[in-house]
């Protein structure tokens, strides 16, 4: 049916960014989530909406046709290389049927 991708950016300095890319690839449909606590894997800091950890995450859903996953995956990359303070990773899963 297609494929899922979940864009997750810290710091929520790239959620602009994120629906800029999702509007020039006309990609409609998506659900956005603008406070998600997490950490990144490597060298990411805690976004954590606390006193301690104040800054958050947020994430955004969508789900596109098998052949847009790596333009979007080679677009998340581009933007990680040149804000790597602020961190977006983007994942993809198999969506094997919907109604």
């Amino acid at each position: 049916v297609g494929s899922e991708m979940c864009i997750r950016d810290s710091n929520q300095a790239l959620t602009e960014r994120v629906a800029f890319l999702l509007d020039q690839l006309q990609i409609k449909g998506f659900t956005q989530w603008p406070l998600v606590n997490g950490a990144g894997t490597e060298t990411g800091e805690p976004r954590m909406g606390s006193h301690t950890w104040p800054e958050m995450n947020s994430a955004t859903i969508t789900i596109v046709e098998e052949e847009m996953v790596p333009l979007i995956l080679k677009y998340v990359k581009a933007l990680d290389e040149v804000n790597k303070e602020n961190g977006i990773r983007a994942f993809v899963w198999d969506i094997t049927d919907m109604y």
